[in-house]
């Protein structure tokens, strides 16, 4: 395969984690500024944190395989901001934590999914790196969602 050309299953892979990882982030912003909870405010400032850097790594792996990735969050992600952002205090905490459960289990299965069955071998090593990151998110997301309740 050339570079720049990747399988119809690898291209949706680096789309949808290229906009995840920047929706992460972006909420993540939004948890340090809106959240009630101590928990949720470190959560947050672990997702831009974390996913920042990972962003960033993405990036460096899709410039050196001539992969061009989105620059916005793509409009489920935007949905999904728009609707958090209209809450504040306990009700933004939940919502948001429920959130950061549904959408690392995603990406934990999509990861996962890549690093065993990616066809380009620069995106799934990346995958394979990421993952465990990811398993350390939904884990905490869990944990705190729990307290919540």
């Amino acid at each position: 395969m050339k570079a720049g050309h990747l399988s119809a299953a690898d291209h949706k892979f680096a789309t949808d984690a290229a906009e995840g990882g920047m929706a992460e982030v972006q909420l993540g912003q939004l948890a340090v500024s809106k959240a009630s909870s101590p928990d949720v405010k470190n959560f947050g400032q672990k997702m831009i944190d974390d996913h920042g850097k990972a962003n960033d790594q993405f990036k460096s792996v899709a410039a050196g395989e001539g992969i061009t990735l989105p620059t916005s969050v793509g409009a489920k992600n935007q949905a999904t901001y728009d609707r958090l952002n209209k809450l504040s205090g306990a009700a933004f905490d939940k919502a948001y934590m429920q959130d950061m459960v549904k959408d690392h289990e995603t990406d934990v299965k999509e990861f996962e999914h890549e690093s065993q069955s990616g066809g380009n071998a620069a995106i799934k090593n990346f995958a394979s790196q990421t993952l465990p990151t990811l398993q350390e998110h939904l884990r905490m997301a869990k944990d705190i969602e729990s307290k919540l309740k």
